[in-house]
């Protein structure tokens, strides 16, 4: 194999690898480092702005600002901006603040608050050790935004009020900012591809993830058609698109819908790299399903239980592959499975099963019959 293309496999690994895990909020944060989807996302939530706004200036910030230990739990994204502040030329930064959540929340008014602060308190910091004279320090407006996909109704308000009790006399006292929401779920279709923007129909395959088939089919029809108006120079834009919708089939439907869901996107989309995005899932799942199973041995603290935890991380994901590549597999082949002990048996049977291109290239012979 080439080398561009070997480096380009184990990019796609990597990238991969990334989004499995907490698929939700890491792969919403990907989406919205491109800053068409970030233009999108504010058409639909605050269009009054997007006219104010240089996207083209758009640029995404270091936020060292954080602690390593809250950086951990964070999905959010900073951005800073020229924003036009009237009808003349004059424009100041601003910062968009993206914060996506896949649960809700109710400290969600007081994070919001706390991240602002550091923001403000980054920009005051920078100030002493530059020198700048208190007269002429500005802070930046911040445009905070809570983008929601979770399946339960957001009803706790995000301001801090939430987690108090407090009197009505006192609630002048506290600190009270707007904060921009979306729940994706909760938005109608029209709603969120009103922009005509490809993020928008992306919006609508996640709205309708735990739909039925024949809903999630339609909305990957839809969004398709769309991606396959975009222009030749969007064509890593498409690209991306892809990526997501094969990533949310995988991490979202059912195992038994994944090959055709995928074969559906692969030929509306005309596009043979959906190929080597499924083939590419399906080795980064296994290679973390046999780590999960030596970790899980290591932990017996024994040398059999790490073996017995390879050898089960094996045949699980011997068994979701060819369950994935042929749903029609039966019970009794997959009980067969399961009873091979031998870690080098099971890894020639996997790659059979990855190059198949039928059940018969498959060399089932003693482990039972279809």
């Amino acid at each position: 194999m080439p080398q561009d293309e070997t480096s380009k496999e184990q990019e796609l690994r990597e990238f991969y690898r990334s989004l499995i895990t907490h698929f939700p909020d890491r792969s919403m944060k990907w989406l919205l480092q491109d800053k068409e989807n970030v233009r999108c996302l504010i058409e639909i939530v605050a269009s009054e702005l997007v006219e104010r706004i240089d996207f083209s200036q758009l640029e995404l910030q270091n936020r060292s600002f954080v602690s390593n230990t809250l950086r951990e739990q964070e999905s959010d994204l900073l951005f800073s901006v020229p924003f036009k502040k009237g009808d003349d030329t004059d424009e100041l930064l601003i910062y968009i603040l993206i914060e996506h959540q896949s649960v809700v929340d109710v400290s969600m008014g007081f994070r919001m608050l706390f991240y602002m602060m550091n923001i403000w308190d980054a920009q005051r910091k920078e100030w002493v050790s530059e020198n700048v004279p208190k007269r002429e320090w500005k802070l930046s407006p911040i445009l905070p935004i809570v983008l929601y996909s979770g399946d339960r109704r957001w009803r706790v308000p995000l301001s801090l009020t939430a987690i108090m009790e407090i009197p009505d006399i006192l609630t002048r006292f506290v600190p009270t900012f707007d904060t921009v929401f979306l729940s994706v779920k909760e938005t109608g279709t029209e709603e969120l591809t009103k922009t005509g923007h490809p993020f928008g129909s992306l919006l609508t395959v996640l709205k309708n993830e735990k739909a039925d088939k024949d809903t999630i089919i339609r909305s990957l029809n839809e969004a398709i058609a769309h991606l396959n108006t975009l222009e030749p120079e969007q064509s890593e834009q498409r690209l991306n698109a892809l990526h997501y919708l094969v990533l949310l089939i995988t991490n979202r439907r059912p195992q038994t819908e994944h090959e055709e869901l995928i074969d559906f996107v692969k030929q509306n989309a005309n596009d043979m790299e959906i190929d080597t995005m499924a083939k590419t899932m399906a080795e980064v799942y296994i290679e973390q399903g046999k780590m999960q199973g030596i970790e899980q041995g290591k932990k017996e603290g024994k040398k059999e239980g790490i073996e017995q935890g390879e050898t089960l991380a094996k045949q699980t994901n011997v068994i979701k592959l060819l369950t994935h590549q042929f749903p029609e597999t039966s019970d009794t082949i997959v009980n067969a499975i399961l009873e091979i002990k031998e870690c080098s048996q099971l890894d020639a049977l996997f790659d059979q099963i990855l190059n198949a291109k039928t059940y018969d290239d498959i060399d089932l012979n003693g482990i039972g019959s279809q």
